[in-house]
């Protein structure tokens, strides 16, 4: 942000008169180690700082509306809402697929790529086409 007048810092007199009206405020002292940090704070930190300002007796009403004046200039980020998923349909096991692995398993039980297809198939994985035709050239080769 750009300041007009670099000795008219409206934001900083605030903080200062809320420090002195709540000097044990750790919200107030947060804010006022930040603006000095950044030299700048958030429409919300601004809208916070305003609600203490604000129960301070003796306080420029000046003061006040142009710190409301900046928070009413300031962008409203709004976060869009979350995106509703929708219910995947349940996976229905392939009466084939699991047929034919326990077939070429019975005859051999350590054969590599079926136990990896039938860790896949008892997972509820989607077997693809290449791995049912692996299936189907595995019981052709061994005779199942």
């Amino acid at each position: 942000m750009e300041k007009k007048k670099p000795e008219i810092d409206i934001v900083n007199e605030i903080l200062e008169e809320c420090i002195l009206a709540y000097p044990i405020s750790s919200f107030v002292i947060s804010l006022y180690k930040q603006y000095l940090q950044r030299g700048s704070l958030s429409k919300k930190q601004l809208q916070g700082l305003y609600g203490k300002a604000s129960k301070i007796e003796g306080l420029s009403p000046g003061k006040l509306a142009t710190l409301e004046a900046l928070i009413a200039r300031m962008p409203t980020r709004l976060k869009s809402a979350l995106p509703v998923a929708e219910p995947q349909p349940e996976f229905e096991l392939d009466p084939e697929a699991g047929r034919l692995i326990e077939a070429i398993l019975a005859r051999y039980p350590e054969h590599k790529r079926v136990l990896f297809l039938q860790g896949k198939y008892l997972r509820k994985e989607v077997l693809l086409p290449a791995d049912m035709a692996d299936l189907k050239r595995f019981a052709k080769v061994l005779g199942v």
